[in-house]
């Protein structure tokens, strides 16, 4: 019977551990990115609910104050109410529209822990013993 070559056995050993170690990192990794990815979900789903709040409220508020003020000066001066109304109404949209991009803006990117993690990882592979 033959017997293995002396180096054979801790070569396939070495393999093997180079393997269990990348596919721990893998895993890892792979972790990581679902845990952001709910993160992402969930922050997503709040913003959905806030915004679809601030349209509803936003709107009846709108709507029952517009009405009110032309029922109030129907007889003397209903189109500069209604001219006056569209222009704040206008103003205030582009206020929220850049608060809202601001805020975007200040939001983390999406898996920014995961790409971190890959690029260390390529890091620590490119660099020489």
């Amino acid at each position: 019977m033959e017997s293995p070559a002396p180096g054979s056995s801790s070569l396939l050993g070495s393999l093997r551990g180079f393997a269990d170690g990348l596919l721990g990192s893998v895993q890892d990794r792979i972790q990581l990115f679902a845990v952001e990815l709910q993160e992402e979900k969930f922050r997503l789903i709040q913003i959905l609910l806030w915004v679809s709040g601030l349209m509803l409220l936003a709107t009846l508020a709108i709507v029952f104050v517009s009405i009110t003020l032309l029922v109030i000066f129907w007889d003397t001066a209903r189109v500069t109410v209604a001219v006056t109304l569209a222009s704040v109404y206008g103003a205030g949209l582009i206020a929220m529209g850049l608060a809202f991009r601001r805020y975007l803006q200040r939001q983390p990117k999406p898996f920014a822990a995961t790409v971190g993690e890959l690029q260390e990882d390529r890091e620590c592979i490119r660099e020489e013993p």
